[in-house]
């Protein structure tokens, strides 16, 4: 496709979209392909860099005006990545596709996107298919990239543990704020400043066994991975507020499981 042909494909669904070669910096070399939304005085547009090698190797696949969504692929030395783009309540969004899915449309994005513990309640619950791409069914409650899936055992949730107005996020991306937050299980791990991401009880002893000045570092103890549980009130500033009355499971979409998603800039 186009640079032009491209952009033509966005207006279908009512939005603007750029087509540009990457900028270079001098104290970077720019990514081939990256996709974020950008602003300007007519507001939101999906901002594309592509290299101009790349342009005829990126295509729209599937355009659903009425849902505001296309599905946009990039073949790439490493295959072929696929990104869904739309709307999604008040501001346009890009999402990447997970690679390890076939995925031909923008419905089938929509369900590679969902957490495999999703599909597998939608299926038990036979929700119909008019009803899985909603941000609301019998199997969940979605805001942006999260799903909230109700708990079938509330006892399971230790309320000795509960957090007030407490954050989740992914990554560098604005926070939802949840009225009511257990998190429980996962491992423990120990993380300070210089250690952001966490080590655990054996690898810190190792540390300071062999770093002895590490032992006066602000150690945190956190949990890895660990379970997440949310009740009533969800607040984002792009999204509607959700109300969950009891105990909602969290679980986040799939993207973080896609190469392509190295190609996105945009986060939630």
């Amino acid at each position: 496709m186009s640079m032009q042909s491209i952009e033509r494909q966005f207006t279908r669904i009512g939005a603007r979209a750029k087509v540009h070669p990457p900028i270079v910096r001098r104290w970077g070399t720019p990514p081939e392909v990256s996709i974020d939304i950008g602003n300007d005085a007519e507001g939101e547009f999906f901002d594309l860099s592509i290299q101009p090698k790349l342009v005829a190797e990126t295509q729209v696949i599937d355009v659903q005006p009425s849902m505001r969504h296309l599905l946009l692929m990039s073949r790439q030395n490493d295959g072929k990545h696929k990104f869904l783009c739309g709307h999604d309540e008040r501001h346009w969004f890009v999402a990447a596709v997970p690679e390890r899915v076939s995925v031909s449309s923008v419905k089938t994005a929509f369900d590679a996107l969902k957490p495999t513990a999703v599909r597998a309640l939608e299926n038990r619950l036979s929700v119909k298919p008019r009803k899985r791409n909603r941000r609301r069914n019998a199997a969940f409650i979605r805001q942006g990239e999260w799903f909230f899936v109700p708990v079938e055992n509330p006892s399971f949730v230790d309320e000795r543990l509960v957090l007030r107005n407490e954050p989740i996020a992914r990554g560098g991306g604005k926070p939802h704020m949840c009225e009511e937050v257990v998190r429980q299980g996962g491992q423990l791990v120990y993380v300070s400043n210089q250690y952001p991401n966490g080590v655990t009880e054996m690898q810190r002893r190792q540390m300071i066994s062999r770093r002895p000045e590490l032992r006066h570092l602000h150690w945190v103890a956190q949990r890895r991975n660990p379970s997440v549980f949310v009740r009533g009130r969800v607040r984002h500033p792009d999204h509607k507020t959700i109300i969950l009355n009891g105990w909602h499971q969290v679980m986040m979409n799939t993207e973080n499981e896609s190469l392509a998603m190295r190609h996105v800039a945009f986060i939630d």
